[in-house]
């Protein structure tokens, strides 16, 4: 069930990467086919607001494949990508989907502000941008830490030296990794009650 839905937001990842690319070409070339006619000077506010399109594009897609390589390494098999990203439970999913989100909120914001067509539909845009930015970011300081990203940094670094260095995308789970990850668990535990304790005296 959960392969027909990893391969279903691939696809889309896949399609938009694409749409992206082709619409990068095809910018590049009707902008330089402007300039070689008109010049630069009448192309310079259209031509950033073309380019931050690309960018947006490139980014919606990045989050479909977040989604997509995280659901298949946490339901069917673990892989040194999404490890190397921080990606090791659904908590990290959320956090870096947000991140990308709110990236996507900033450069839709830039789009509005290079056009300029409307300053009072900006400044509206702005405060919704605001509004919506400040939730998610309030979200993610809540939920900090409560992943496994900041929790075995070792592991992270171990995937990333396997996935780039040694091009090895099979992951092994040591038994020392789980004793380290056990001790860590106590070792949290154990500080957490004592906090308690000691705010109870």
């Amino acid at each position: 069930m959960v392969l027909i839905a990893v391969v279903a937001v691939l696809l889309v990842s896949f399609s938009l990467f694409l749409q992206g690319t082709v619409l990068a070409f095809s910018t590049l070339y009707d902008s330089w086919q402007e300039t070689f006619t008109n010049g630069i000077q009448s192309q310079r506010g259209s031509l950033a607001v073309e380019f931050l399109e690309i960018v947006s594009t490139m980014l919606k897609a990045v989050v479909f494949y977040l989604i997509g390589v995280g659901l298949y390494s946490l339901f069917i098999s673990p892989l040194n990508l999404t490890s190397a990203l921080g990606v090791e439970s659904l908590a990290d999913l959320e956090q870096k989907i947000i991140s990308v989100i709110v990236v996507i909120l900033g450069v839709t914001f830039l789009e509005h502000f290079v056009r300029w067509k409307d300053p009072l539909d900006t400044l509206y845009f702005a405060g919704a941008f605001a509004l919506a930015g400040g939730a998610l970011v309030f979200f993610q300081r809540v939920h900090a830490g409560q992943g496994s990203d900041l929790q075995q940094p070792e592991a992270k670094l171990r995937a990333r030296r396997e996935l780039f260095e040694h091009d090895d995308e099979q992951r092994h789970i040591e038994e020392e990794d789980v004793m380290r990850a056990a001790e860590a668990t106590e070792k949290k535990t154990d500080e957490k009650v004592k906090a308690e304790a000691g705010a109870e005296s």
